[in-house]
């Protein structure tokens, strides 16, 4: 075959077609972002098909008219399976992250979205390797073999990895916490903002700005506070009032219980409480306990704020002062008169 009769080949129908795939196929991926339309899907993967089949129908063509024994049609048949179901996964995958991001925006819950995705992808990964395997030359009863003898020994060698794995789900089904909960254990040193929830880890960006990654097995053997889902914030302090301000207790009670009724970040419908409840070393301590009317930290620590500075009003609006640590000296005097005391401030 001399050098004309190439040219004349290649530019046969297969060149043909192979140009008209890959221009077609070209507009079709511009549009990838622009547009979510299943057709959109569609006539990428029609076009990404047709190239390939046309990839393959001139190698087997040259193969053929040019005797070239390099070129096992066997190999270009596994090239063909193999391209097609590279193609069909990567526009499912594509479709399924599409489909998740609307379910996140429209739920308002990302994590949800993405434990979709996850086992949406894991799934069509499984069923391409059973359906397809045979089409490849990986018979299914070597697949289950494999499945059953390799199962146990890397289960054996990956113990930590499927234990993270495993508890990686039960996350996802438990749902302890979701993706930008703010979360915290007393177990361990964990706090901060959850960013995003793995297979094998948790990554948690701290209030220092720097991300910890936590394997999800140690979240089935801790305990976890997720203060995102608070539903309102406590406000729980003592009054420490001067022993000498005693008559003015009741009062000073009565005040701080007015004071909170009236104040409009206090949440009416929970307990509002005020009441003397102990003798301290140096003051009289008046417990203040109520619930703030909002479940956002930045305005909690705003009622908080101005209910500290009404307490102060309200103490010594009444004539009296907070205590502060004190102790009374006795000194003894040579002469055997009585000793007096004095005060003394640490």
């Amino acid at each position: 075959m001399d050098e004309k009769e190439i040219i004349a080949f290649l530019t046969d129908r297969y060149a043909i077609a192979a140009v008209v795939a890959v221009i077609l196929f070209y507009f079709t991926v511009r549009g990838e972002k622009r547009s979510a339309n299943i057709v959109v899907h569609l006539a990428r993967v029609c076009a990404a098909c047709a190239l390939v089949f046309a990839t393959s129908l001139c190698a087997r063509e040259l193969a053929d008219k040019l005797g070239i024994t390099v070129i096992n049609p066997r190999y270009i048949d596994v090239f063909q399976r193999v391209a097609i179901i590279l193609i069909l996964m990567r526009e499912a995958f594509l479709g399924i992250n599409r489909f998740c991001d609307h379910l996140a925006k429209t739920s308002g819950d990302a994590t949800l979205g993405r434990m979709v995705a996850r086992l949406l992808k894991a799934g069509i990964c499984l069923c391409a390797m059973l359906l397809f395997g045979e089409y490849l030359g990986i018979s299914f009863a070597g697949l289950l073999t494999f499945g059953g003898i390799g199962g146990i020994a890397i289960g054996l060698a990956s113990k930590n990895i499927l234990g993270n794995f495993f508890s990686g789900l039960m996350l996802y089904f438990d749902r302890p916490f979701d993706i930008g909960d703010w979360v915290k254990s007393p177990d361990r040193k964990v706090e901060g903002t959850v960013v995003e929830i793995g297979w094998r880890m948790c990554k948690i960006m701290t209030f220092e700005h720097y991300p910890l990654y936590v394997p999800n097995e140690v979240f089935s053997s801790i305990c976890i506070e997720n203060v995102g889902r608070i539903s309102s914030y406590r406000i729980k302090l003592q009054v420490g009032l001067r022993y000498e301000d005693a008559d003015r207790v009741q009062a000073v009670t009565e005040g701080l219980q007015k004071m909170l009724q009236q104040e409009e970040g206090i949440d009416k419908g929970q307990t509002i409480l005020v009441c003397f409840n102990e003798f301290a070393d140096s003051s009289l301590n008046i417990m203040v306990y109520c619930y703030a009317q909002t479940a956002n930290w930045n305005r909690f620590m705003q009622i908080q704020h101005r209910v500290y500075l009404k307490i102060i009003e309200v103490v010594h609006g009444l004539g009296a002062d907070f205590a502060f640590p004190t102790r009374s000296l006795y000194l003894e005097k040579d002469d055997d008169s009585p000793a007096s005391p004095a005060a003394v401030q640490p």
